[in-house]
């Protein structure tokens, strides 16, 4: 089974099937800890299976092959320019959840409290905070990690009243983010705008006795792009932090 069919397979899955999960009778709803259909947390390292060249090694200024791009967006590419963006202090532009979830890069994930997923990487030392609905609003100035909600998507059979009996209980994480600064798609200086809003669904499969976190992307970004901008990116599970080591933001 080809890795991008089951990107395919993931996200058809997880769009019908939306909310929390919630009492019987309209009681409370669970915290989203315990409400949790899949299991997020450890660590996890990249499983880099397809566009080595643009997701290893930093493309050449001008490569943006297949890229949704339109004339804007081609021409901020066009003038990008590491040594600038590394004296103006903006050496993370290539590092937001679009692109440093496609890095080669480990994963360190948290439940920060019952209301909110903590998602640390060691590529960048970047850090995402997601928030479940009803657990605070975005604020402040923009950051490269921008403003991330969380819900769970729920799938499997269900009952009468909501989830059968015993069924087993199954789904996946959608992120939404915005309020990013604006940054790089690919670390070549291919742009996405602060309004550009990023959609993403986190599904934990098992494949050959591998566990796989598969992170589904969708970019959406009027001003530079004339269509989404989806990908994937797979992670496969580690027994411990064995391979962790944190480093900072590179723009070359």
């Amino acid at each position: 089974m080809t890795y991008r069919f089951i990107a395919a397979l993931a996200l058809v899955l997880a769009l019908p099937f939306a909310g929390q999960a919630q009492g019987r009778g309209g009681q409370a709803a669970a915290s989203p800890q315990a409400a949790a259909p899949i299991d997020l947390t450890g660590y996890w390292v990249s499983m880099v299976t397809d566009n080595w060249t643009y997701r290893v090694i930093t493309p050449p200024k001008g490569d943006y092959l297949y890229l949704p791009l339109n004339a804007d967006a081609r021409r901020v590419a066009d003038t990008w320019d590491p040594v600038k963006d590394e004296a103006a202090g903006e050496q993370c532009k290539g590092y937001g959840p679009i692109g440093v979830m496609r890095m080669p890069t480990r994963l360190h994930i948290t439940w920060q409290d019952p209301n909110t997923i903590k998602l640390e990487t060691d590529t960048g030392t970047q850090t995402r905070v997601f928030h479940f609905s009803g657990s605070g609003a975005a604020s402040g100035p923009r950051t490269w990690q921008g403003y991330s909600v969380a819900e769970w998507q729920i799938s499997g059979p269900r009952g009468r009243g909501g989830q059968a009996a015993g069924a087993p209980r199954t789904g996946s994480l959608k992120v939404s983010t915005t309020q990013m600064r604006p940054g790089y798609i690919h670390k070549n200086g291919v742009p996405y705008s602060e309004n550009a809003v990023l959609t993403e669904y986190f599904t934990v499969l098992q494949d050959r006795g591998i566990t796989i976190l598969l992170d589904t992307l969708m970019l959406e970004d009027p001003k530079y792009l004339t269509q989404s901008f989806v990908h994937s990116a797979q992670f496969k599970k580690q027994a411990d932090a064995t391979g962790w080591e944190p480093s900072p933001c590179s723009a070359k």
